[in-house]
């Protein structure tokens, strides 16, 4: 594959049972020829205001997500999201899935 154009979930997973939050994004993949992904995107919805408090909360806490293609079922890639000030979305696969270690909570 070295185009994607189409839909995807982010998701938020607190651990590895626990998923908090899923955001359906508009997505650009590509990669090159030597294999390195990009992608860019958008909130398929516009967010209302608590859902765009919970996605404010998330990304201050650990900005890292799992990006789900359609057909996949939570075996998403491990990115980080930057979001421009205009609402773009620029997703960096994170190396051999390592993302934040340092925030530990229980939701117990």
């Amino acid at each position: 594959m070295d185009r994607f154009v189409g839909q995807a979930s982010l998701e938020w997973w607190a651990n590895r049972e626990i998923c908090l939050e899923k955001y359906g994004i508009d997505i650009i993949v590509t990669v090159d020829e030597v294999g390195t992904w990009q992608a860019t995107g958008r909130h398929a919805d516009l967010l209302d205001t608590t859902q765009r408090e919970g996605w404010d909360f998330l990304m201050e806490m650990d900005p890292h997500f799992s990006v789900v293609f359609p057909g996949e079922d939570n075996s998403g890639i491990l990115v980080r999201v930057f979001e421009a000030e205009d609402g773009t979305l620029t997703l960096m696969e994170v190396p051999n899935g390592h993302g934040s270690v340092n925030i530990t909570f229980d939701l117990t």
